[in-house]
Formats: structure tokens, sequence, C-alpha cells
């Protein structure tokens, strides 16, 4: 393994650097995104949080499905559109409740594609949609997907919460298959039965409310290391990861794993008292999980190999979202 050649393709990865517009989006909504004075978590986590009483927060994201996606394979695309989104409750210990979306069509054949891909999705998942907006006329297909879910209020398991000397886990289900048509998603799901795909969401939720975890994300087009990335800005902190030590199917190259998008994958960290029940929990629903590394002092994100060390991220000047989370 040629180690520097493979931090420099990670560090030039378009699923990262397609990430770098984020703070200046969010900036002008900086002073206003908690005007109702609800929000325990908004900008930087895989969903928002709002305080609805009764010791429940409510958890809102949405995602825009890629146009290289839409453009490889319309059903997929819609398919996909519920992964992403169950995934991001998941991410935060929550449990989906329901989904809306926006679609906009330039053609019958496509739309009917899509639609099938995401009746697919919510069957595999048990996660409804419930409504949203159709552009009958639009001069392009998109896709855009929001969903919601809840978790108990001091359940929430966040970007911004890792601690020097918790332990980096990476948590990826490996029995999958590229997709023929976009081999930068490692399908994991369309073939395994719903109760087994449900049950690697509802384990998110049993480890937020035993409070295992004092951080974590799904692993998303960044793939592995660019959300340990986004995971460490948010937390304003720094890790040491070994590369060995991340799960993989070996029939996948490093380079072309560590930029995978999985079907069920996360990176969490956790205390060391609690690594072994985390882990445990994660390989009973067939997620293969491991400690690759430790959070630092130093804020910088070391990839590891034998004698090698080479520095991913040095968040003094590198931006992936520019975001530091902290929770109200």
């Amino acid at each position: 393994m040629d180690l520097k050649s493979l931090v420099d393709s990670l560090r030039n990865f378009e699923g990262i650097t397609r990430k770098n517009l984020i703070k200046d989006v969010t900036k002008p909504l900086n002073k206003t995104y908690n005007i109702a004075g609800r929000t325990l978590l908004g900008f930087g986590d895989d969903a928002s949080a709002i305080d609805i009483g009764n010791d429940t927060l409510l958890l809102m994201a949405a995602d825009g499905m890629w146009g290289k996606l839409m453009e490889a394979d319309p059903w997929w695309t819609g398919y996909c559109s519920v992964l992403v989104n169950v995934n991001d409750i998941a991410a935060m210990g929550g449990i989906p409740m329901g989904m809306t979306n926006v679609l906009s069509m330039s053609n019958k054949k496509i739309c009917k594609e899509i639609m099938d891909g995401i009746n697919d999705g919510v069957e595999k998942f048990g996660v409804p949609m419930v409504g949203g907006h159709f552009h009958p006329d639009t001069p392009y297909n998109a896709l855009d997907v929001s969903i919601t879910g809840i978790v108990g209020r001091d359940d929430p398991i966040t970007s911004c919460g890792a601690s020097v000397g918790d332990k980096v886990i990476f948590a990826i289900d490996l029995d999958g298959k590229q997709h023929p048509k976009f081999p930068l998603n490692w399908d994991t799901t369309t073939f395994k039965t719903p109760e087994l795909v449900q049950a690697q969401i509802k384990v998110m939720n049993e480890i937020a409310k035993k409070h295992l975890v004092t951080a974590g994300k799904d692993i998303s087009n960044p793939g592995a290391i660019g959300t340990l990335g986004m995971l460490l800005e948010a937390s304003g902190a720094g890790a040491r990861v070994e590369v060995e030590n991340i799960p993989r199917n070996d029939a996948v190259p490093w380079d072309e794993w560590l930029k995978l998008y999985p079907g069920s994958g996360f990176v969490l960290t956790a205390r060391e008292e609690n690594v072994d029940e985390t882990i445990g929990m994660l390989e009973d629903v067939n997620i293969t999980s491991k400690v690759a590394g430790e959070i630092i002092h130093d804020k910088k994100l070391y990839l590891t190999h034998a004698d090698e060390e080479e520095v991913v991220f040095d968040f003094s000047k590198d931006r992936i979202m520019g975001i530091k989370e902290k929770r109200s």
C-alpha cells in the first residue's frame, strides 16, 4: 500500500471536496436558525434536533440526490433517496417516522423508475413516504427527500461529542456488492430481508438509549475517512487511524473502499469501557465493527500503515464543511 498516494487521492475525492461550500450556504442563517428557541442541534449534524416537549426531540433531515446518480440509474436513485434519509436518522440514534419529497421531472419513463425505486425502498426500510410536491414540466430530472424522526431528549448521537481518548469505531456491513452502474455505492440492502435491514437501523437507537457512544455519523458520499473528518471537524478534535484496522471487503481495493457509500455503515467514537458492548450489538445485526483509531489532542486526522504516517486533514487550515457544532 502506498499510503501517501492513498491520502492524496482521498483529499482530492469529489465526495469530500463538494462539501466545502456548506459553510457558505449556512452562514446567512446562523442568526435565525434557533429563532424559536427550540433548536438543540442545528447545522453540522446528520439531522437537526428540535425540542417538542415530553423529553422528545424531533429529528429533521433532507437529501438532494446527486445528478450523477440520477443519470446512472433512476430506480436506484429513488431507492437510495429512502436509504440515505433513513440512515441520517439512524446515525442520530433516532427512530425514522416519515418522509416527503420534491420530484422534478422532464421524462415520464424516468419518473416511473424513480417512483418504483422509492416504493421498493419504503417497503424495505418500513418508513412511509407520506407526501411531497411534484413538478411535471421541468427541463431536468431531480429528486429531493426530507425525513423526520424522534429520539429521547438526552439520547441523540451527535457529531460534536468526540473527546480525547475515545476510540474510533468503523462499523460497515461487508456483505454487499458495488452497484454495476455506480460503483461508488456499496449495496448491502436490496438482497437482504426487511427484518435485517430494519434491525440495522434500530440497533443505533438501542445504542443511543444506552449512551454507549460519544459521537457518530453514517458513512455517506465523503466515504469512511471523509465522514470521520466531518465528525472531527464538528467535534473540534483530531484522530489517528490505522488503515488496516478499518473493516473491508477484500474484493475492493483500499482506494475505492474508503470512498464507497455503504448501505449500512457508521463511524462512531466511544469510551474504552463501552467499546465491546457497542461492537457486540452491531455485529449481532451483521455490521462488522472494529476499533481503528483514537481521538487525540492534535487537531489533525492522521492515517497510518505499518511504520508510515500521513496527515489527511489539518483542521487548523483545512475545511470540509467548516462547521463546529455545539449542542444547545
